[in-house]
């Protein structure tokens, strides 16, 4: 049932839009996106689609989509060469916190962030930042290697 699906409230957290799946699968296998934005829309009690990254932006172009002083969920498709000089790819998970942002924000985050990992099954990394040095690229060169 969709309504129940959506349906929550500030304790358990939030729902999650239908086509979060459907977004995550078009980045994971169609390689369609470099990353996606997810925000809570409080209104509407669930987590939705904010934005998707063209595959030609950049990694300061996803850090710039992250808001100075609110927290989001995103994706990012991290591609790299090993050492074996070989492609790849790793999808991290990140909870985007900041220090600044309100607390009533931190936490619906906090408590939905089950919840929408759940629907984006299949991402190999997680991060957890609070501010712009825990997102930074060689964080994931690092993880990812």
């Amino acid at each position: 049932m969709a309504f129940m699906r959506s349906h929550s409230n500030a304790s358990s957290g939030m729902g999650v839009a239908p086509n979060i799946r459907e977004t995550f699968v078009e980045l994971q296998m169609k390689k369609a996106f470099r990353y996606v934005i997810f925000k809570i829309e409080e209104k509407q009690k669930q987590v939705v689609v904010e934005k998707t990254g063209a595959t030609t932006e950049s990694y300061d172009d996803f850090l710039a989509s992250l808001p100075e002083n609110d927290c989001r969920y995103a994706l990012y498709d991290f591609d790299f060469v090993t050492g074996e000089n070989v492609q790849k790819s790793k999808i991290f998970f990140i909870a985007w916190s900041p220090s600044t942002s309100r607390i009533r924000a931190k936490m619906l985050y906090s408590t939905s962030k089950d919840r929408i990992k759940h629907e984006l099954d299949g991402f190999h990394y997680e991060i957890q930042a609070t501010d712009p040095t825990e997102v930074d690229i060689e964080v994931l060169r690092e993880r990812a290697h």
